[in-house]
Formats: C-alpha cells, structure tokens, sequence
C-alpha cells in the first residue's frame, strides 16, 4: 500500500476517487516523497523503449503519451490558478501556481519538438 501511515478512511476516500488535503508542510513533504518513490519504482528503462530495432521513431509513441498527459495536467493547472485569483488567494500561491503553469507549457512545447525530433532522427536512419 503507497501510504501504509494513513487511516482506513484515507484508504476508503482514496478507493472513491476522493483526495485528501495536508494541512502541514511535513504531511506534505511525506506524500511528495512517496509519490517520488512510487514513480521511480513504476519508471520504464528507456532502453526497453527502443526496443531490439534501436529506432528513434519507437520512442514516439512514448513521448507524445507523455506530452498528452502533460498538457491536460497543465491545463488542469490553469483551472486551479483561475479559481486561485477569482478567490483571492495569497499572492505566494498564485506566483507558484502561474509559475507552474509556465514551466508546464515550455515542458509541453519541448515535447513536441522531442517527438519532432524523433521523425527528423528516423528520415536520417536513425
């Protein structure tokens, strides 16, 4: 189980879709770490990517999944940074916010290139 210290009704809310708000920087922190973890033990070898063939194009698929998911996140963000300003949230949350709104459209627009990147590298034989 990812969080092993929550409650049952943690585990019970999580089941339902439902998420759980941290109201200390520690619980924060706790969860961020976690999170880390679980991604490090889930993440692919970019070698099994590629594949026997070695092809740039068989890491396409990959990259423009990644961009996909990354865009909506981001997106996403942007909801939470309207709703952040209409409420008049603290000005520190709306700078990180509109910052990571920021950062998350460069991400996406050097994905795209990356999967550009990917085409140009196979018309090269690679």
């Amino acid at each position: 189980m990812p969080f092993p210290h929550h409650s049952l009704m943690d585990a019970v809310a999580a089941r339902l879709g439902l998420r759980r708000a941290y109201s200390t920087t520690s619980a924060v922190d706790d969860v961020l770490t976690e999170q880390t973890a679980a991604a490090n033990r889930k993440a692919t070898n970019g070698g099994r990517a590629i594949g026997p063939h070695g092809s740039a194009l068989a890491m396409q698929p990959c990259v423009l999944d990644i961009r996909g998911r990354v865009l909506a996140d981001v997106l996403h963000l942007e909801s939470l940074l309207d709703d952040a300003r209409t409420h008049g949230m603290p000005v520190r949350l709306i700078h990180r916010l509109e910052a990571a709104v920021r950062n998350g459209h460069m991400l996406t627009v050097l994905l795209s290139d990356t999967s550009h990147a990917t085409a140009d590298a196979h018309t090269a034989g690679h």
